[in-house]
């Protein structure tokens, strides 16, 4: 069996599913592998195990490996350069020798409250309860007994960088969902990592906020080479040699604007899944503070603007599973992917204002409408015809609610600009039905590229291939261009009446807030 070489490796470690992707030279996806998993809530922690990081991550490079293999008959054993991805902000917090000091906390949780509304008092800068300096600061206010033997703060990618490399750095997208990162400086901003230091000084912790934090690594620099014991994490049978030199970790909003081509002014990207995040690329500061959107940087370091929202398809992800339930019980044979290709489209001929139907799929608690958790429910009104048809456009609509929440202020309030919203993720797999809903969503037109299914596993391949490029002077919007000059796109216009439609749902889903608030008060 022979070797392929000259290619370069993604790997991203997202909510459900850890997938790697391998491209070519001119960034078309030549093979992937995947490996499914699922966080657990532990004593009121969202969490995953670090056994299940690296047992997970060897399955998917398993699965790559045996894709190779069946593709073009050949071992994978290295690659001309790679890049490690994961879902952003958390809490991952280590000793001086890289030991967890506690379990890992995922972006999906909502128990930094007071630590959030009080350092977004203190630097006049949102900071969201998921971002990484929140969990730090209510570790402190809670008096939890690792902090003291902190060495290093990091979240889930810049770990398993580090495992890999033995290099504690970061991409500016990812670390900028750590803290504030100043674009000017490409470090995290100086006066508010005093200020911390300042509000902390009085519990004589034996280190300074910046010494914990990682190093920041722009795109298009190499920050690290896998070492034979990283290379032995990935691929414990020995095939895949070390040496090879990996870009700066990044999230998935980092991966996601490369994998849409939306890392220029104006340009927009809305990744759905899991979670629902849409980001837009600045061409101006925000007027003012607005607890409810992230000002995050894009890999290369431009202002970002984030409305982001915990929760978008697995509440509608446990109502198709139900579905198949019953559909089997009385004899269909039906698979889950004849499910979402049935099912989904029925949703464009429901009542265009959800018809007096709204659900709240709030598996978690959602900072953008002030819940630090949730209970799914579906509320509707009685003299309304329910239809299935009409069912699932409300389950879809309300997927997208929390972030036309945070729309309205980025959109209506600051007047950010975007020429159109670019879709990637699951929420778009099915054609034409996410991008209406989400075009109805957003008011704007939404283009889904034909290389959308292949999510921010692509798009760290992407960033990995830009740091061998051989024109150095070269942006990363000007390559991200040649890469897509030949790709196919979808676009959809959202109709008057669809737009219409949607305003009138997202009035009934604001103020059936209550109804929400009721149900986490009256079901603990």
């Amino acid at each position: 069996m022979t070797e392929i070489t000259n290619t370069f490796l993604g790997f991203e470690l997202g909510s459900t599913r850890i997938k790697a992707t391998l491209i070519d030279e001119a960034g078309h996806p030549v093979a992937s592998g995947s490996h499914a998993w699922e966080n657990k809530l532990v004593d009121g922690v969202w969490t995953y195990d670090m056994d299940d990081v690296w047992s997970g991550t060897a399955a998917c490079w398993s699965d790559l490996a045996a894709d190779v293999a069946r593709r073009f008959g050949a071992h994978l054993a290295t690659v001309a350069a790679g890049g490690f991805s994961g879902m952003m902000h958390g809490y991952v917090a280590l000793d001086a020798d890289g030991e967890l000091l506690a379990p890992f906390r995922t972006w999906r949780n909502n128990i930094t409250g007071d630590a959030a509304a009080e350092l977004t008092d203190l630097f006049q800068f949102a900071i969201p309860q998921r971002w990484s300096i929140a969990h730090l600061y209510q570790a402190i206010k809670n008096g939890e007994e690792h902090l003291p033997r902190l060495s290093h703060l990091t979240t889930l990618a810049g770990y398993v960088h580090w495992k890999l490399t033995g290099r504690w750095v970061m991409g500016p997208c990812e670390a900028s969902g750590m803290f504030p990162v100043d674009p000017r400086t490409g470090d995290f901003d100086a006066a508010m990592v005093t200020a911390f230091d300042t509000l902390v000084a009085d519990r004589e912790f034996p280190w300074r906020l910046r010494n914990v934090l990682p190093e920041i690594v722009p795109a298009g620099e190499t920050a690290g080479t896998l070492t034979e014991a990283g290379a032995r994490l990935l691929d414990p049978r020995g095939t895949l040699q070390s040496g090879i030199p990996l870009c700066a970790p990044e999230g998935d909003a980092g991966t996601g604007m490369v994998a849409t081509n939306s890392v220029r002014p104006r340009t927009g990207n809305v990744s759905a899944g899991t979670s629902v995040f849409a980001m837009i690329v600045l061409e101006k500061s925000l007027s003012k503070l607005h607890p409810e959107i992230d000002i995050v940087l894009t890999p290369d370091g431009k202002t970002v603007g984030m409305a982001h929202s915990n929760n978008c398809t697995s509440d509608f992800d446990a109502w198709i599973a139900l579905l198949g339930e019953a559909a089997r019980t009385l004899g269909a044979d039906v698979t889950t992917d004849d499910l979402y290709a049935r099912l989904m489209p029925l949703a464009l001929e429901g009542a265009v204002d959800g018809g007096g139907v709204v659900s709240y799929p709030y598996v978690s608690g959602e900072h953008v409408t002030g819940f630090s958790e949730g209970r799914p429910l579906v509320v509707r009104r009685p003299d309304v015809p329910f239809t299935p048809a009409t069912f699932l456009r409300s389950l879809l609509y309300s997927s997208l609610g929390a972030l036309r929440t945070g729309l309205n202020i980025l959109m209506d309030e600051e007047g950010a600009q975007v020429d159109e919203i670019r879709g990637h993720g699951g929420f778009f797999k099915t054609p034409e039905v996410g991008q209406r809903i989400m075009a109805a969503a957003t008011r704007s037109r939404v283009s889904v590229m034909e290389t959308a299914g292949e999510g921010g596993a692509w798009g760290m391949a992407l960033l990995a291939a830009f740091t061998t490029r051989g024109d150095r002077s070269e942006t990363l919007a000007d390559y991200l261009d040649r890469v897509f000059a030949s790709s196919s796109v979808s676009t959809v216009e959202p109709t008057a009446d669809e737009i219409a439609g949607f305003a009138a749902f997202f009035e009934r889903y604001t103020r059936g807030l209550a109804i929400e608030r009721a149900a986490v008060e009256t079901l603990p």
